[in-house]
């Protein structure tokens, strides 16, 4: 049988965990928060300083593993001294269709608003990379898994549109779970209105490059995605329309190892080449100086 043990403490005893002055503010500015994300953990078990990340392309320098990042970060990785001008920058979504599913559409577009400080799931932007104009289109997979709405699609277009009006090649990262199905057939119709508007480079003679990251799948997949004069990727994406687990039970069959990874996709000729991201800069713009016939420049950004 265990007996309660009672201690008895003397002021002085407590006094090194006891405020011994009443009436002690502190101001807010002055509180201090303890520091988030310092550290990041790779699938493989990696642990990595933060920093450290970020000084490395957000790639885990111990396995080489390409964190998932957003449209800020890659602007800062291909735009030289991360100066743009971001295009249509304003867009937001509507609910023509006033869809409610475990909540209604318009309150999953404001929290997503709210959480990511973004208008939607794309944004578009024009700058110098390497000394040179380059438009570019990213995709955010933190705004409701980069999926592909109306605004998506507008403004992928209209980025299109400005790279033909200005003769400036176009790049667009895609990073999507595919199609929003908040917006239906409205959403699918911007695969047609993407694809219609890259036809319209090519037939100008205007480089366009995709770039697919992880993840790239479905409608994002079954258009722009796979539309570029070059496909390329960053090791380990996933990459493809189906989810594997859809695949093997529509197949009925054990899927090959590494199936839908980028080093898969690129064996079976759907990418030109993979890139780590510290490289992609430079190889992007190594890429537009031999298909424009135009002398090769040095990095310098």
């Amino acid at each position: 049988m265990i007996k309660n043990i009672e201690i008895q403490l003397n002021e002085e005893d407590m006094a090194w965990f006891k405020r011994t002055k009443k009436g002690i503010q502190t101001a807010t500015e002055d509180k201090k928060d303890v520091p988030k994300g310092l550290w990041y953990k790779s699938p493989t078990g990696k642990v990595v300083d933060a920093e450290e990340l970020e000084r490395n392309y957000y790639v885990s320098p111990e396995d080489g593993y390409h964190v998932r990042i957003g449209s800020k970060e890659y602007f800062e990785i291909l735009f030289d001294d991360n100066k743009f001008k971001e295009l249509d920058a304003n867009l937001t979504s509507k609910d023509p269709l006033k869809f409610v599913d475990k909540k209604k559409y318009t309150d999953r577009l404001e929290a997503a608003q709210k959480k990511t400080g973004l208008k939607d799931a794309v944004r578009t932007a024009v700058g110098k990379s390497m000394g040179n104009d380059l438009v570019i289109a990213c995709m955010d997979f933190s705004f409701i898994g980069g999926s592909m709405g109306s605004v998506v699609g507008e403004k992928i277009a209209r980025a299109a549109d400005y790279a033909l009006k200005n003769n400036t090649p176009f790049l667009l990262i895609s990073k999507s779970g595919g199609a929003r199905m908040m917006e239906a057939a409205l959403s699918l119709m911007q695969l047609a209105k993407t694809s219609a508007k890259l036809a319209q480079l090519a037939d100008a003679g205007i480089p366009y490059i995709s770039l697919c990251t992880d993840p790239t799948t479905g409608g994002t997949t079954a258009s722009f995605a796979m539309l570029g004069d070059i496909n390329i990727s960053e090791p380990g994406a996933l990459i493809g329309f189906a989810g594997p687990r859809v695949v093997k039970d529509t197949t009925g069959k054990d899927l090959p190892d590494g199936f839908q990874s980028a080093e898969f996709v690129l064996e079976h000729g759907f990418l030109d080449f993979i890139s780590h991201r510290k490289d992609m800069k430079r190889k992007i713009n190594l890429y537009l100086d031999l298909v424009l016939n135009q002398p090769l420049r040095e990095k310098t950004a």
